[in-house]
């Protein structure tokens, strides 16, 4: 959509609408208020909400004004559209999770429109903006930055007013009770802690991302594990990032660690296999061999885990049933409208490779 006045305006009032902060049926601002709020023209006012009645957002009543529509009619057919909206799409876990998801769909005769907000909180807005005006029928999505208050709730909230069932993969805003599918990560994150203290490791770096609530999760229970086996903490091993510094902060952490003159750790948690595989070019960097120098454990069994010539012990993810399951349940939320869903939290399992071992 070109970025003309009359676009910005149409824009404007369509998020409104998304926001809930126009209900169905409710009389929608005046012209002159817009052209005072907006600062145009009537006449760009006018085309504007022009767009909105033909497309059937908006509605005119003779002498009384212009009126949002009600799009949760139960005389209008549904579009059988589902939305999916993930960090990423190409990278990683996400195709399988997609894969999942649109098979699952494709079978009961949906069909799917992507988008992909690259963990930014903007990206999301826009791609919520852009996937709420089709008039789908259900969304799935993977939450941003989930660890953080995120400005985008009002879509969800609006979702909710519409009566357009939606659920959440991977995490969950908790300020929404959204229903969600997740893995329990904190159970991942003592798991694979657990794993390298029975291999005798004490000194253990554990990388985290925090700016997500799996990232809080998993350093959870990997802290948990180190406090049931009595085994101290050194904080200069525990090291946080955000999604901008993923690429190059664990990497200058663990060359800062190597550096330090206390004892050097033995072993290594990532928060995902990605993260594992970059710090593999530090381990080359600095002439270390794994395991026999460092041993690494990885998170989500990706196809990284043995992508490289080290095969990474890496904690397991339900990837595609995980978006089958999703999409089961929203059709399921659809089909039987106000329904409750139910929090589906699937157990995590180790997957044990060469990259870790017992120290003698």
């Amino acid at each position: 959509m070109h970025n003309t006045k009359h676009n910005q305006v149409k824009e404007a009032i369509q998020s409104w609408i998304l926001e809930g902060k126009v209900a169905p049926r409710q009389k929608i601002k005046s012209e002159n208020e817009m052209v005072e709020i907006f600062g145009v023209s009537r006449h760009t006012v006018r085309q504007a909400i022009g767009d909105l009645v033909h497309e059937g957002w908006l509605y005119r009543e003779q002498g009384r004004g212009t009126f949002c529509s009600d799009r949760t009619l139960s005389d209008q057919k549904p579009n059988k559209l589902i939305g999916i909206i993930t960090t990423y799409i190409s990278d990683y876990i996400f195709p399988s999770i997609i894969r999942g998801a649109e098979s699952y769909l494709n079978s009961k005769g949906y069909s799917i429109l992507l988008a992909s907000t690259n963990n930014n909180v903007k990206e999301e807005k826009a791609c919520l903006q852009t996937i709420l005006n089709k008039n789908i029928d259900g969304l799935i999505i993977e939450p941003t930055k989930s660890a953080l208050y995120n400005e985008n709730l009002n879509y969800y909230l609006g979702l909710e007013a519409n009566n357009t069932p939606y659920v959440m993969i991977n995490a969950y805003y908790p300020q929404l009770q959204s229903p969600s599918l997740t893995v329990n990560d904190e159970q991942g994150g003592h798991m694979a802690a657990e794993h390298l203290i029975h291999l005798g490791h004490r000194r253990i770096i554990g990388f985290f991302k925090t700016d997500d609530l799996q990232g809080l999760h998993r350093m959870q229970g990997f802290l948990r594990a180190h406090r049931e086996h009595r085994v101290t903490i050194d904080p200069e091993l525990i090291v946080p990032f955000n999604t901008e510094e993923k690429e190059e902060k664990p990497k200058e952490a663990l060359r800062r660690i190597l550096r330090m003159k206390s004892e050097k750790p033995t072993a290594v948690f990532c928060y995902n296999d990605e993260i594992a595989l970059n710090i593999l070019d530090v381990v080359r960097e600095q002439q270390l061999k794994v395991p026999e120098d460092l041993s690494i454990v990885g998170y989500d069994d990706s196809h990284f885990a043995q992508a490289s010539e080290v095969k990474l012990t890496s904690v397991k993810h339900p990837k595609m049933v995980m978006g089958e399951t999703a999409a089961q349940v929203l059709i399921e939320a659809i089909q039987e409208k106000g329904r409750e869903i139910e929090p589906v939290v699937f157990q995590p399992e180790l997957i044990v490779r060469s990259s870790t071992r017992k120290i003698e």
